[in-house]
Order: C-alpha cells, then sequence, then structure tokens
C-alpha cells in the first residue's frame, strides 16, 4: 500500500489520531495512579509523606525528562512507530512491577523504570500528527491528543474505585501493566510511518541535525520558550493538585462529608473521574478549537487564551480547599479544570509549529524535559515535603491544605510566561513558517 495515499485518507487519520490518544490515555493512567492508591499503599507500607511525594514525581520525572532527549533524536530519524510500540511495552511491564514492590526502594526503582518508557510515547506521536495534519488544524489535532491527559486521570480514579475494591492497589496495577502491553500491538498492526514534513512541501529529503544543535535553535525562539514556561508552571500546580487531592479528601472528613472507610471510596473517585473527564477534558477539547479559530486572525490567542483562563480557573482551585463541603469542593475544582485545560493544544501545537521539520520530535522532548523538571519532578515533591514540614505544627489535613494554596505563585508564573509568548508569537510564527517552506523546498 501506498503510504503517502494511506496518510491522506481521513478515516485512517483519524484512526491513528485516536489510537495515539488511546496510548496517551494508558500513559497517565500509569502516571497518575500511584497518588490516587497512595493512601492504601501508605496503610500498607507505612510511607511517609515525603515518601509518598517522591513516588509520585521525582521517582517518575527523574528519567523521564532526560532519557526523553536521546529517544526524540531516535524519532527524528527512524520509526517513530517502532519507538512508541517499544516504549509502551516498558512502561507497561514496570507498573506491573511497581505493583510487586516490597519496600519504598523497589517501588522508587519501578516508577523509574515506568519513567523511562513514557519517555518514548509523546515525542514521536507529536511528530507523526504533525506529519498527517497541516499547521491549520495542527491544534485542533493535538488538542483531540491531548484529551489523553483527562481522559487518563479520569479513568485513573474511575479505576481505582472500580478495581481497588476487588483487587486491591497491586492488583490494579497488575491489570493496567497486561492492558498496556495489549494495545502495543494492535498500534504495531495499524498505524504506519508517515513520511517527515510531508504537510509542509513536496519531495522533502530532510538533513539530521544533532542534538545540541537542535537546543541551540529551539532555545533561541523566545515565544517556543515562552510557551514551554507558562506549560512547565501550570502543570507544577496541575500534578501536585492530582498527586495529593485524593489524599486531601481522605483526611478532611467532617461529619456532612460521605465518608471513604464507610464504603464511599467508589463514590468519590466516580465523581472526581467525571469531573476530570467533563471538566479537564471540555477545557482541553474546546480549548484548543476556541484558540485555533481565534489565532486565525491573530496568532497572540496561542498565548492569551491560556493565560486569561487561568486567572479565572486558579483562585477556584484555592478556594477549593478551603471550603467545608465535598460538594462545593468538587465544584470549584471543576471550574478550575475546564481552565487548566485550556493551554494544552495550543501549547503542543506551538511546539511542532515553531520548530524546525526536521527537530518536531525533539521540540516536544524538550518541552517535556523542561516541563517534568519543573513540574512533574517538583510539583508532586513540593506539596509532599511542606506539608509534611508543617504537619507538626498544623495537623496532616491543614498542613496538606496550606501547602496546595502555595501553589498559586507557580501559577502567576505561567500566567505571565503565557501572555509573553503572546507579544512573541507574531514574528517567530512567520519566521518559522519561512524557514519551514525552505527546508521542505530545498
Amino acid at each position: 500500500m501506498n503510504n503517502a495515499l494511506t496518510v491522506e485518507s481521513k478515516s485512517y487519520r483519524t484512526t491513528v489520531l485516536w489510537l495515539l490518544t488511546l496510548m496517551y490515555v494508558i500513559s497517565f493512567i500509569d502516571r497518575q495512579i500511584i497518588g490516587i492508591l497512595s493512601p492504601f499503599i501508605k496503610n500498607e507500607m507505612g510511607l511517609t509523606d515525603a515518601q509518598l511525594g517522591w513516588l509520585k514525581g521525582l521517582a517518575f520525572a527523574l528519567l523521564y525528562s532526560i532519557v526523553g532527549i536521546p529517544i526524540a533524536w531516535l524519532a527524528d530519524r527512524y520509526s517513530r512507530k517502532k519507538i512508541i510500540t517499544v516504549s509502551l511495552i516498558a512502561w507497561s511491564g514496570f507498573t506491573a512491577l511497581t505493583g510487586m514492590a516490597g519496600s519504598f526502594m523497589q517501588m522508587f526503582l519501578a516508577r523509574i523504570g515506568v519513567g523511562i518508557g513514557e519517555a518514548g510515547g509523546s515525542p514521536p506521536s507529536h511528530s507523526i500528527i504533525s506529519d498527517l495534519y497541516p499547521k491549520e488544524k495542527r491544534a485542533s489535532a493535538l488538542g483531540i491528543y491531548s484529551l489523553g491527559i483527562p481522559i487518563g486521570i479520569g479513568f485513573s480514579y474511575l479505576l481505582a474505585g472500580a478495581l481497588v475494591e476487588k483487587f486491591g492497589w497491586r492488583g490494579t496495577l497488575y491489570i493496567l501493566g497486561v492492558v498496556g502491553i495489549l494495545l502495543a500491538v494492535i498500534l504495531a498492526i495499524i498505524v504506519k510511518e508517515p513520511k517527515r514534513g510531508q504537510m509542509d512541501g513536496k519531495n522533502i529529503n530532510l538533513k539530521t541535525v544533532s542534538i545540541s544543535y537542535s537546543i541551540t535553535v529551539l532555545s533561541k525562539i523566545p515565544s517556543w520558550w515562552a510557551m514551554c514556561m507558562g506549560i512547565a508552571w501550570v502543570s507544577f500546580g496541575g500534578y501536585a493538585v492530582s498527586a495529593w487531592g485524593v489524599d486531601y479528601i481522605m483526611r478532611f472528613k467532617p461529619e456532612y462529608m460521605p465518608n471513604p472507610d464507610n464504603n464511599k471510596f467508589e463514590w468519590i473517585m466516580f465523581w472526581l473521574g467525571m469531573i476530570h473527564l467533563l471538566g479537564y477534558g471540555a477545557g482541553t477539547y474546546f480549548g484548543a478549537v476556541i484558540t485555533e479559530k481565534l489565532a486565525r486572525k491573530n496568532i497572540s490567542f496561542y498565548g492569551i487564551m491560556p493565560g486569561a483562563v487561568l486567572i479565572i480557573g486558579v483562585p477556584c482551585l484555592v478556594a477549593a480547599f478551603w471550603v467545608q463541603s465535598i460538594y462545593l469542593h468538587l465544584g470549584l475544582i471543576t471550574v478550575y479544570l475546564i481552565s487548566a485545560g485550556f493551554y494544552l493544544g495550543p501549547s503542543f501545537a506551538a511546539a511542532q509549529t515553531l520548530a524546525p521539520i526536521n527537530m518536531r520530535a525533539m521540540s516536544t522532548a524538550l518541552f517535556f524535559l523542561v516541563l517534568n523538571i519543573i513540574a512533574l519532578g517538583g510539583g508532586p515533591t513540593f506539596v509532599g515535603m511542606l506539608s509534611e514540614s508543617l504537619s507538626y505544627k498544623y495537623g496532616d489535613t491543614h498542613a496538606l491544605r496550606l501547602a496546595i494554596s502555595f501553589l498559586v505563585f507557580p501559577y502567576i508564573l505561567s500566567v505571565i510566561s503565557f501572555f509573553w509568548a503572546a507579544k512573541t508569537l507574531p514574528k517567530d510564527w512567520e519566521i518559522a513558517d519561512i524557514r519551514n517552506k525552505k527546508l521542505a523546498n530545498e
């Protein structure tokens, strides 16, 4: 079958996009599930908040961020499909091994393994999607791919509520590992490797470049760097809230709140799952679609929209951890999640469009390097350590509330970064368009 014809088929493009999105869903379930299962892990293994913070954040991010760079270098040269398939098998296997851990160090090492595997997921996926969709439709396509985040987080809660009662936290991790390996087999059968840069020109024969040269080129694009910092600091708060939100609810139990110890854990997991699916999902999808339409008139909206909606969402997030009702807590978190989803499609589209054609996987990998060192490595770990340091004076519940409230400061940095990007995007976008056309036609 002619590969060029295959990628031009709308049905094939859609199938590949949703398969890659499903892969991303599995990625986020495996990534987030430790934060949701942490009350059970803490009870069985006797871990501290600081140790849980390391497992939820730095253990995963430690090599996930670093290994992504050489994997992206390979993805810009060799089969992206094969890299995705092998990576999915690897992190699914380590997810299952996490369930077998008998000590903190064993679990820490297994989580590092999950991070190494997941490093080969998004950079080649973003590159493939960019070769299936033109830049005018790239934000919405990557917005759909980014639905893997809210769907993955949502199903993390739903699966935890459904599976933990029957199989325990260890059995839940075993099941997730098997599902990931089965999906890898399906991806290997269906997905075909598209021609690089085919949406940017004909007869493209791109020259390969070194990792250091890629880093030098990308880091000199002001709006690329600004969008990178914007997504990093908003994710700092997002990862922290996802990692510690369940712990907060389990600790905070006034009389009129459903009691998780009274078979209400499944109820709480259901509603946390639904608000992530509907709230975060709606923000992710409509954020990409709305921004893409506005950007046709003014490219600056790629930065304006993510920053503007956070001004509404962040106060709701902080307030959610000070109210005395679980229902009001969930309502405020929903408003926050809608606003938090707006940045995903625009940010990833900017990372792909601003980057030279032969650096697209590297562009995403560098985004994730900065993002995850700051956000995934820092957010959950920061809140865990701050909560533990405050718990002696304020108690476990109020200490965690105070730690989460401190997240307002990284969110301010995120808003500033997105507005900075809005100022520099028009010039950088035009330069990128000229450069990529030149690369495509050389």
